[in-house]
């Protein structure tokens, strides 16, 4: 009942940004409900698989889903998670050296969120700072590939940097939802098939993985219902503090 309150109190807060929630859900369930590394990154994974629906249908209903944005994340994210999975299993870094980077790439990013308005008058609506296609592929893989290694999903970096360089929310958080989706898809494929060859908690925790992915699905619906009726500084505020805080959990985390 725990797991299944808490994804949902997070995916309501963190939907409305583009955001599953699995960045704050692996913490939790290391320290609480005692998943084992590396069954831990799948499980996460899950989460999203069962999450993000609700949230993707609801943004469906009231006419968002992403556009062309949608194609070029999934397009980048989905060889990464598929890569990153690989690592995870093979060649597993540090953790207290993904600790520090993550931590010094979002503590950043959060404040200055936090810190600025949205663009306003008649550049409204359009990107401040226009990222290239390639580019964009190009960050949506290293974050795919992160989100294979670690399971967070990648939403907790794209959307902060993509609502960062301008972009409404409006039009981020399907997106990014969407490639969050596709890649938590392939990334338990993969790791279910590397387990079929290896001893040790590779697969999901799939009773796990379901109950918190059932919380994170009612939260994730509420969270894009609401998301209309939220001001765009609010939005960008709110997860500028939420990444600010993800970020200090990492860099405390590394130090530590």
């Amino acid at each position: 009942m725990a797991a299944l309150a808490a994804a949902f109190a997070i995916a309501v807060t963190a939907t409305p940004a583009g955001v599953s929630g699995a960045v704050l859900l692996l913490p939790f369930q290391v320290s609480v409900l005692g998943t084992p590394s590396p069954a831990v990154t799948p499980t996460n994974l899950l989460y999203n698989v069962v999450a993000t629906p609700g949230a993707l249908y609801r943004y469906w209903r009231q006419g968002q889903t992403g556009g062309g944005l949608s194609l070029v994340l999934i397009a980048g994210t989905l060889p990464g998670v598929i890569a990153g999975s690989i690592i995870r299993v093979d060649l597993l870094p540090g953790a207290h050296v993904f600790d520090l980077v993550v931590g010094g790439v979002l503590l950043p990013v959060g404040l200055w969120l936090a810190g600025t308005n949205p663009p306003g008058g008649r550049d409204a609506g359009r990107p401040a700072l226009v990222i290239p296609g390639p580019a964009l592929m190009l960050m949506a893989a290293l974050v795919g590939c992160v989100g294979g290694i670690y399971g967070i999903g990648g939403g907790s970096i794209l959307s902060p940097l993509l609502i960062g360089s301008g972009r409404p929310a409006a039009e981020v958080a399907p997106a990014t939802l969407a490639s969050t989706f596709v890649t938590s898809v392939a990334g338990v494929v993969t790791f279910t098939v590397l387990s079929l060859n290896l001893h040790g908690p590779v697969a999901p925790a799939w009773p796990t993985g379901v109950a918190l992915g059932a919380g994170g699905l009612a939260g994730g619906y509420v969270g894009a219902r609401i998301q209309g009726r939220l001001p765009e500084a609010l939005i960008r505020r709110g997860v500028g503090f939420l990444v600010i805080a993800i970020g200090a959990r990492y860099l405390w985390a590394g130090l530590g």
